[in-house]
């Protein structure tokens, strides 16, 4: 069964897991993704959390499976791009290639012949795509940026997060920031091969950790960039609405619940936890009066919800029609029936360790082959078969492995 991209080759420079998971999508979908390293590799290499458990095989425990995610089912090459006969190599191979992928900033781009006006020179119809922390253009164009920094803090998302006005600034998990900017970097890549095939004519596309975060907030900055006023940070106790909030339960996991307007849901919520005698009480009679009582009622909520277990609420919840959701945490969900039923952890086959879990790509095609075709590859895994694509010699080959140009694994 053909995959959507499988006539596609995308040349990919670039570390750590914001372009590279963008890579690894592109691959899922049928790309022929090569990757080019630095002689020292990615410097996202080796630097997974450990696999815990003594029932694992010590290969299982030493495997990076975080820089696995990001990099599975591409082909790796190392070059040093800093010298002539690295930067020719690279030029040729992106001759030969759909789309050219980067996380550079635009001064090392021109420093190493590899920004858009560079490449179209090779490739007239080349796709130029580049992910940065802050844009290409503007002040801080060349300011390093991480999703901590340039996606959770310089965007407000952090500040936002925060539990009140003087709560603590969260801390985020590994690459959320990453990911949800990878996302729109293939969203941007195929609409511009999409362009290119229509205009034969070559595109530059980009894309930043900042822009992407300030669009996962437009919701809020569709007011709060005309009036300008700060986002007030609510604790749990000065939440909007009873049915729109979160409560621990009698096993300590929690629950959250959404459901607005809360006139509509507040009969039904008090009934479902026993608390019956709220509904009609003159102290919470409207959305108002419970909003001004809102630390009262989360008291009340907080004493009936831990008399039960999160699952047992959950059951409750479910029958009594309430739109609510679990808090699972992490080693829950690869154990939770629906992420199972959607196929959100397939498994990869590896040629020495055998099958492992990973996480699926957020989308699913009925009629096509979609999914993790392969493990991230050993640095320079494919070396010489990918300079034999552009005609290199044996001999031109080990020339270049001697003189510190390429490294090869094969």
């Amino acid at each position: 069964m053909s995959a959507p991209l499988d006539d596609i080759t995308i040349i990919e420079i670039d570390n750590w897991m914001a372009a590279p998971s963008a890579g690894a999508i592109l691959a899922d979908l049928g790309a022929n993704v090569i990757k080019i390293e630095p002689l020292t590799g990615d410097p996202m290499r080796d630097m997974s959390r450990p696999i815990k458990g003594d029932e694992f095989s010590e290969e299982i425990k030493g495997y990076d499976f975080q820089f696995d995610v990001d990099n599975r089912g591409k082909k790796s090459i190392a070059i040093a791009i800093d010298t002539e006969e690295g930067s020719n190599l690279v030029k040729k191979l992106v001759s030969k290639a759909q789309v050219f992928m980067c996380n550079l900033l635009i001064a090392r781009q021109k420093k190493y012949g590899l920004d858009p006006e560079s490449l179209f020179k090779f490739n007239d119809s080349l796709v130029h795509a580049t992910l940065t922390g802050y844009g290409t253009t503007g002040p801080d164009a060349l300011r390093p940026g991480y999703d901590v920094t340039a996606f959770f803090g310089r965007s407000g998302l952090y500040d936002a997060q925060r539990e009140g006005e003087d709560g603590l600034v969260p801390m985020a998990r590994p690459a959320q920031g990453d990911h949800t900017t990878g996302l729109a970097l293939v969203g941007s890549v195929l609409a511009a091969l999409r362009q290119a095939e229509k205009t034969k004519i070559g595109q530059v596309v980009e894309t930043s950790l900042y822009e992407t975060a300030v669009w996962t907030q437009a919701s809020d900055y569709a007011v709060t960039a005309i009036d300008k006023a700060p986002v007030r940070k609510r604790d749990r106790s000065h939440m909007l609405a009873i049915t729109a909030n979160r409560f621990p339960c009698g096993d300590g996991k929690w629950v959250v619940l959404n459901m607005m307007p809360d006139s509509a849901y507040w009969p039904k919520i008090c009934s479902a936890i026993g608390l019956e005698h709220l509904i009609e009480d003159e102290r919470f009679i409207d959305s108002s009066a419970r909003y001004k009582l809102m630390p009262q009622l989360i008291e009340l909520f907080d004493q009936a919800l831990s008399t039960k277990t999160r699952d047992e609420w959950g059951k409750i919840f479910d029958q009594a029609g309430l739109i609510w959701g679990p808090v699972l945490s992490l080693d829950e969900v690869p154990q939770d029936p629906h992420a199972i039923q959607l196929g959100m952890f397939p498994e990869i086959k590896h040629p020495t360790m055998g099958a492992y879990t990973t996480v699926n790509i957020p989308m699913r095609f009925t009629t096509t082959d979609v999914g993790p075709k392969g493990p991230a590859p050993r640095l320079g895994e494919h070396t010489d078969s990918i300079l034999e694509t552009i005609n290199c010699e044996q001999e031109e080959v080990e020339s270049l492995k001697k003189n510190g140009i390429v490294l090869s694994s094969e």
